[in-house]
């Protein structure tokens, strides 16, 4: 059985960082192109950061600067460092690993708030 957890989300004040985790089990991670998407109350889901099998990035231009995606195959499992937040940040926050069409896996989602 396929799964995607996300962790890591919580609430910070502005300029704060987090340091979100998206951890895979059921398939061989390391195939997949996964992307941290983010969706705010009233808002349509956004893409936040990609990241390719070979760790090719690219970046939606509201994080780009402030948010890094990474990956670590040995752990199974896809990060996103999170700097300088801002309260446009609050979000549920959701991985997904795509293969091929048809193919692709979402976690459950976690909350960041950025609020002082």
């Amino acid at each position: 059985q396929v799964q995607l957890v996300e962790s890591g989300g919580g609430l910070v004040q502005p300029g704060g960082s987090l340091r979100l985790s998206c951890a895979a089990s059921g398939i061989i991670f390391s195939k997949y192109m996964v992307y941290w998407y983010r969706q705010a109350p009233g808002n349509e889901r956004e893409l936040c950061a990609v990241i390719s099998p070979s760790g090719g990035t690219t970046y939606a231009d509201s994080v780009k600067g402030r948010f890094t995606i990474s990956r670590e195959n040995a752990e199974n499992t896809v990060y996103l460092q999170m700097n300088s937040l801002k309260p446009e940040d609050t979000a549920v926050y959701y991985c997904k690993a795509w293969w091929q069409v048809g193919v692709e896996y979402w976690g459950q989602g976690t909350q960041v708030t950025v609020s002082s």
